[in-house]
């Protein structure tokens, strides 16, 4: 594809981007771009879960990985599937009953304000930087085929990405990202499974010889049991799955917006119950997907790029395939990061909004429409500016750190959350945002200890140790003779 023809692919699918955003996002109030009206059947929020568990770093990451980790991420998966029915069975109807519009209102029922803002700034600080290096690894790679052979420089490149999720967002919030994600669910879907059907017929194999290729090839190992000190050991990778999924989908303002814009909660939990089969699904489409691209680049001679990552983009665009590949392989790297850019802009415009500057409380409906549009203008500004960052100061090692440290910020969330729902004991919140802190450092500690010291190496289950921490710390905190509140709160929340 030549990187006119790239240019054009992606204009015409974010017309039609605009054109359902612009639809769906017709005559709403701030409760339509909080929570969606709370009025979409399961079957359209779970339409839209599919695209919004996919990011783009997703989309070109599971088949890049599959030379290194074989199927092993089917692991983690299967822990998924366990954490969506956590969420289906113990948070949604917690927050419905709650009637809230952002998760961390929770907080302030159960522990006070102090612990609602602290939830809120690390889920902040956590999307703000997920969502711009998502958007930062998709930029790089519309760099290299579109504007650097245009002479575009990368600052123009990100300006005009992010004013595009900009303007497709401010109107509708999750209206507009409900509806927009079922296009990109459709597009991302269509992109796999084309991909998969024109890879086949260039090698000329149906699918059964596909299937029997993968399965004698040394990629299709998908159980690791061998070497608990691995961070593809099973069970790592597995409890790891739920609590991670749990923490980043459950207690997460960006994917739970969609899920409690459904009508009831017993809709949420169909959506959610069919979101984990869906999944688990399009994840294993994706390693098969990789697995032929390593097989087809292997029998035609196809040099491969140093970097898993850039396997698909190199296969799809310059292997040799036919023109429509390049094509879908374009559309669903767009679809995936506007998915989750949009989404990330909307979470956490109504984050700041609900939470830090507490506007529900404050302003009149008309006064709240104005900060509202104002924050999701600064919130887009500033995830340009940190993706400008990473351009600038940016390499491989740093990038895999912040990251990390992204990653981290789910585990206190994760247990001021537990904490509230597991006990009954109040805390002196004032002091939660140290404990908060504290726990990500000493994960992190206890990570480098446990590689120094035994070998082990502490993977995505990291997440559990930092909410105990978390715990832990809040257990010191608890007030022995609390006052009234304490009935209050479990009025509340029982």
């Amino acid at each position: 594809m030549t990187p006119v023809s790239i240019l054009l692919t992606v204009l015409g699918y974010v017309a039609v981007l605009f054109v359902v955003a612009g639809f769906a996002g017709r005559k709403v109030t701030n409760r339509g771009f909080f929570t969606g009206n709370r009025e979409n059947p399961w079957y359209v929020a779970a339409l839209a879960m599919v695209g919004a568990a996919m990011s783009g770093v997703t989309f070109v990451s599971v088949p890049g990985a599959v030379a290194a980790d074989s199927f092993s991420y089917m692991q983690m998966v299967a822990g998924f599937a366990v954490g969506q029915f956590v969420i289906a069975f113990v948070l949604i109807p917690l927050f419905y009953r709650l009637k809230v519009v952002s998760l961390y209102q929770y907080l302030d029922t159960r522990f006070g304000l102090t612990a609602h803002r602290t939830g809120a700034w690390f889920f902040f600080i956590s999307k703000i930087l997920g969502a711009a290096l998502r958007v930062y690894v998709v930029c790089v790679a519309f760099q290299v085929l579109v504007f650097d052979p245009l002479g575009i420089s990368f600052i123009i490149n990100i300006l005009c990405m992010m004013a595009l999720v900009w303007l497709y967002t401010w109107r509708g919030g999750v209206k507009s990202v409900v509806w927009t994600d079922i296009l990109h669910s459709l597009c991302l879907v269509s992109a796999i499974v084309l991909s998969i059907v024109f890879i086949l017929q260039s090698l000329g194999w149906s699918f059964a010889d596909a299937v029997g290729t993968i399965r004698e090839s040394s990629m299709s190992r998908i159980l690791f049991f061998d070497d608990p000190g691995s961070s593809r050991y099973f069970w790592k990778m597995f409890f790891g799955g739920v609590f991670v999924l749990v923490a980043m989908t459950g207690l997460d303002q960006d994917m739970m917006q969609r899920n409690l814009s459904c009508r009831s909660p017993r809709d949420a939990k169909i959506n959610i119950v069919i979101t984990a089969f869906s999944q688990s699904v399009v994840i294993l489409l994706l390693l098969v997907l990789g697995a032929l691209l390593y097989l087809y680049a292997d029998r035609t001679g196809l040099a491969l790029p140093p970097v898993g990552d850039q396997v698909f983009g190199v296969v799809a665009v310059n292997g040799g395939l036919p023109l429509i590949v390049g094509i879908m392989f374009v559309i669903g790297l767009m679809s995936s990061t506007y998915s989750s850019a949009g989404a990330a802009l909307t979470a956490l415009t109504t984050s700041f909004t609900i939470d830090i500057l507490r506007g529900d409380k404050r302003w009149p409906d008309r006064k709240l429409t104005r900060v509202r549009k104002g924050v999701h203008l600064a919130m887009a500004l500033v995830m340009a500016l940190v993706i400008l960052l990473f351009g600038r100061f940016g390499n491989d090692s740093v990038i895999n750190l912040v990251f990390k440290v992204a990653s981290y910020t789910y585990g206190p969330i994760l247990g001021m959350f537990a904490f509230g729902i597991l006990t009954r004991w109040q805390i002196r919140d004032r002091w939660l945002p140290l404990v908060a802190v504290m726990a990500p450092i000493l994960s992190a500690l206890l990570q480098s200890i446990a590689a120094d010291k035994w070998g082990y190496q502490i993977g995505f289950e990291l997440i559990v140790y930092n909410a105990l921490l978390t715990m832990v710390g809040m257990a010191f905190l608890v007030v022995r003779n609390p006052k009234s509140r304490e009935h209050d709160i479990k009025s509340k929340i029982s």
